[in-house]
């Protein structure tokens, strides 16, 4: 089988959102290359090289989003996509650079493809109990651990991502026996689903994007945790009188000042609320938009170049 290896060439600030944008239209494997994780791994000793190209380190802005889709599906898939570029640059305009959007096309050999892209992945530890599980790999938990198995070829939100772990971590602060969830754009739902399996009462996941609905309910099946979980095809909870005690949103800083004024109407009185998805030079623009709201902003965290941060209403 033939495939159609896409390339489009984008900021650190923007992989991201391209990333999202890509999954939607494949189930073959997106892809970021970023030099700047390569330069904090090193300066974090999480790995070491013996050697590396002086000029890999070199100041540079341009980061590749690749995506794999079949040769069959190119011609009606490419459009759509381009539609959701212009969209999205439209969307940014004067918040978030999202660098040239260039966008190369190379015919590959994928008949292995799916087989090679799970070979990259691994149980991912994070926090004190959460250990992320790629569907097809067996782990064995320890006995505090609780296992949040996720398909990632349906959508994107793996925990592999700062934005997705510092959530994770934060979660496992505040989450309670009697906790209501609610996770306002969830992706694979792989918040939700921990929430469940950390103990959480209920979790209710929502997302605008058809496809995070179907991974969002697909993982919560394979995990065991469906009776527990609702997950709605919709911006926010359209229901007011579902109230969370803990709320997440791991989305853009625009999109969450965007939603900010919408947020406390499904958060109970001293109820938690935790953001992420957050730059240096977006930060006191969300913590100005949730104050307005009555929140009071509690803790901030940062990994690489992103914050989160949990506030109490």
């Amino acid at each position: 089988m033939k495939f159609t290896e896409l390339t489009i060439h984008t900021t650190t600030e923007g992989s991201e959102l391209i990333a999202d944008i890509l999954w939607r239209y494949t189930n073959y494997g997106v892809a970021i290359s970023d030099v700047k994780d390569v330069i904090a791994l090193q300066q974090n000793k999480v790995l070491y090289w013996d050697y590396i190209d002086e000029n890999l380190l070199s100041e540079r802005q341009d980061v590749l989003v690749k995506a794999f889709v079949p040769n069959d599906e190119t011609a009606t898939t490419l459009p759509k996509i381009r539609e959701d570029l212009e969209e999205l640059s439209s969307n940014c305009a004067g918040f978030t650079k999202l660098g040239s959007l260039e966008t190369t096309l190379r015919e590959v050999e994928g008949d292995d493809w799916i087989e090679i892209w799970k070979t990259h992945f691994r149980p991912l530890h994070i926090g004190e109990k959460i250990v992320v599980c790629p569907e097809w790999i067996a782990y064995d938990k320890k006995p505090f651990e609780e296992v949040v198995k996720l398909d990632s070829n349906m959508a994107f939100g793996t925990g592999e991502h700062e934005t997705t772990a510092m959530c994770l971590k934060l979660l496992q602060e505040y989450l309670t026996p009697s906790s209501v969830c609610i996770d306002v754009g969830c992706g694979s739902g792989i918040l939700g689903i921990s929430a469940i399996k950390l103990g959480a009462k209920y979790a209710y996941l929502t997302d605008i994007d058809y496809v995070a609905v179907e991974s969002a309910k697909h993982n919560s099946e394979i995990n065991g945790v469906a009776d527990s979980v609702t997950v709605a095809h919709s911006n926010l909870l359209d229901n007011a009188e579902i109230k969370g005690d803990i709320m997440l949103a791991n989305i853009t800083a625009e999109i969450l000042c965007g939603l900010a004024p919408s947020i406390p109407k499904n958060l109970k009185a001293g109820g938690t609320l935790i953001l992420s998805g957050i730059i240096e030079s977006r930060l006191e623009m969300v913590i100005t938009a949730f104050t307005a709201q009555g929140l009071k902003l509690e803790k901030t965290l940062k990994e690489g170049e992103w914050l989160a941060l949990s506030f109490k209403l």
